[in-house]
This record gives C-alpha cells, sequence and structure tokens, in this order.
C-alpha cells in the first residue's frame, strides 16, 4: 500500500487507515504509539501503558 503525506502546521501527517488501526488494537484518541526507525524503515506499534 502506498500512502501520501500530508502538511500539517510545521510538520508531516500520515493518514492511516480505520481498517489498519484496527487490526494494530490502536484507538487514536487514547492510545500513544511508540515509533522507531531501523534500516531506513519506520516502525510504528502502540505503546505499553
Amino acid at each position: 500500500m502506498k500512502k501520501k503525506m500530508y502538511r500539517s502546521g510545521n510538520a508531516w501527517a500520515l493518514l492511516i487507515q480505520k481498517a489498519i488501526l484496527e487490526l494494530l488494537d490502536i484507538n487514536p484518541e487514547t492510545d500513544e504509539l511508540e515509533l522507531e526507525v531501523e534500516n531506513k524503515v519506520l516502525k510504528v506499534k502502540k505503546a505499553e501503558k
């Protein structure tokens, strides 16, 4: 799946489809994410509470 990024103020945003959030069990209203870069690959996962 290819996605475009969008300007959001001084940053860039990536829209994530609801179906993907559901697969990852992420609630965007309450959950925080962990971002990691490894070998030029961005990994996104739900942060542990």
